[in-house]
Parts: C-alpha cells; sequence; structure tokens
C-alpha cells in the first residue's frame, strides 16, 4: 500500500501480506504520511470508509474525502441526492479532488506493469521489500525528471 502526492509521486508505502485488507493499514500509513510530508486531503475509495479513520485523517489537520461505502446503509438516499446534483450541474469540490485519487491507480499499476511488481521471485518479507523498493525508486525518479527538466 502507498501514499502518492500530487505528479503521481510516491511518498511513503507499507509492505503486508496478501491476507490483510489495504484499510487495516490506512492508519499508520497516514500516521507515516503525515511526518513526512505537508497534506491536506486523504483520498480514498469506498473500501475506507469507517469511522476510525475518517477520525484519524481528521486527527492529524487533513480532510477526508472518502468515498460512501454503500454496505452501511442510505444508498437510497445517496443515489436521489447523487441525481439532484447531477441534474443541476453541482460539482463539490470535494468531487473535484476525489478525481485525483486515480493517480495512486496508475502508480500501483506501473508499479506492476513496468517495476516487477507484478512477479517477486524471491522469498521472505526482508527480500520481497527490497525488490519491491527498488520499483518504486525507479518509479519515484520517473516521475521527478519533468519537475526538473
Amino acid at each position: 500500500m502507498s501514499a502518492i502526492a500530487d505528479g503521481d509521486i510516491p511518498v511513503s508505502c507499507l509492505l503486508t501480506s496478501a491476507s490483510v485488507h489495504d484499510s487495516q493499514v490506512a492508519i499508520p500509513l497516514a500516521s507515516i504520511t503525515a511526518g513526512r510530508v505537508t497534506n491536506l486531503y486523504d483520498l480514498m475509495d469506498s473500501a475506507y470508509d469507517a469511522p476510525e479513520i475518517r477520525d484519524k485523517s481528521r486527527a492529524l489537520g487533513h480532510v477526508p474525502i472518502i468515498d460512501a461505502n454503500p454496505r452501511r446503509g442510505g444508498k437510497a438516499a445517496s443515489e436521489a441526492e447523487a441525481l439532484a446534483r447531477r441534474c443541476a450541474g453541482y460539482k463539490s469540490a470535494e468531487e473535484i479532488r476525489y478525481r485525483e485519487r486515480s493517480g495512486a491507480e496508475r502508480v500501483n499499476g506501473a508499479l506492476k506493469d513496468s517495476y516487477g511488481g507484478r512477479y517477486v521471485r524471491v522469498r521472505g518479507a526482508p527480500k520481497v521489500l527490497c525488490h519491491l523498493m527498488f520499483g518504486i525508486l525507479a518509479l519515484t525518479a520517473e516521475q521527478m525528471m519533468p519537475l526538473v527538466a
């Protein structure tokens, strides 16, 4: 799991086993990221819709922009409100900012497709971490090149 800054630059990441859901490490990752950079928003999809994650984000001084999870109830009301907003052509600042979340998906996809993250041929957490961090390092360097040119 990784935290991505504007420009699709990885800021921090954590290695977890396949059995750990990303939402379980969202709070530690947010704390690590807050210690490294000053960020204003925490953008997450509906899998992270939990009061604990929202509360931690606010405690760090961030604005949590987390897509509502339809399994939590209130689906009909939220659909009606979304329809009314679309008809009125209204887009909130949070909706516009939420679109930036696709950067995280691009970085994860690039790590898997171009930087060796899809097929890890080593065993053991330290070796896997080293393998993936070399990929993150190369990806970060490539993403920062347009900023210095």
